[in-house]
């Protein structure tokens, strides 16, 4: 049986697409027959509403397994999308940082908890909070790669830098496999220059590994998540959905060991 690919969608800045991109890829690998597992690890929850959950009424989330109180088999939830399910995730996950202070191997609970899941999907996504802390740190420990969405504008190269040295670290000390999934250049906007420029920089500085997708801005896409469902079901047509759909088609054609 083959084992899921895990994909951590990071960027220490927050506002950049990064959970938009978690739900839309996520959504579009469901609808193309994959089974998929997205991991909302941000305490915010915005995976997690984005499809449709109450996360405050949730009565357990991705917080009781980085505890040890739950399974994933216990915490799952199906979504509004068939072949797609999710470990929810609130405001109590901000907790669990100072919970897990002096707990032996703290930054490998989520990998082995997803290992002994990944036979039963083929895409596990997780979402990743817009900070390096011990809960990003665990998300990376657990990927098999790393897809980084920025913002076509003028600081995005800054963070970017700051966020690659981060999984430099973290595959030197934690995790020897972890690479480089792609950036994904988000919230594009083609009458702008700077928009242009800042593709053409990062494509100059990391070539391979600039995904050749690229998400516009678009209303729709906005909008999508206070209704609770990603943007191939609220708006199939939009500029966003295509967008999404075709980022979707590139990650299943890389090759994948």
């Amino acid at each position: 049986m083959s084992k899921a690919r895990t994909i951590a969608i990071t960027n220490q800045k927050g506002g950049v697409g990064k959970t938009t991109t978690a739900i839309n890829l996520s959504a579009s690998l469901a609808e193309k027959g994959k089974r998929v597992l997205v991991v909302d690890a941000d305490q915010q929850g915005n995976t997690t509403s984005g499809l449709g959950l109450e996360k405050n009424e949730i009565a357990q989330t991705i917080y009781e397994i980085f505890l040890g109180e739950a399974t994933i088999a216990e915490v799952k939830q199906p979504t509004c999308m068939e072949g797609m399910e999710i470990l929810p995730s609130n405001i109590n996950l901000t907790g669990a940082e100072i919970e897990l202070i002096g707990k032996e191997k703290r930054e490998y609970i989520l990998r082995e908890e997803l290992q002994k899941v990944k036979s039963s999907y083929d895409f596990i996504i997780i979402d990743c909070p817009p900070s390096l802390n011990l809960i990003t740190i665990n998300a990376l420990t657990a990927a098999d790669t790393v897809l980084v969405p920025i913002q076509c504008e003028y600081f995005a190269l800054e963070g970017l830098e700051q966020l690659l040295h981060t999984v430099n670290l973290v595959k030197e000390r934690l995790n020897p496999s972890l690479e480089i999934e792609g950036i994904v250049f988000t919230m594009f906007d083609a009458r702008t220059n700077l928009s242009l420029q800042v593709v053409e920089e990062v494509k100059r500085s990391l070539g391979k590994n600039v995904y050749r997708t690229i998400i516009p801005r678009n209303v729709r896409l906005g909008e999508s998540p206070s209704h609770g469902l990603p943007i191939s079901l609220y708006d199939p047509k939009s500029k966003g959905a295509e967008a999404y759909d075709l980022l979707a088609e590139e990650v299943m054609e890389k090759e994948w060991k």
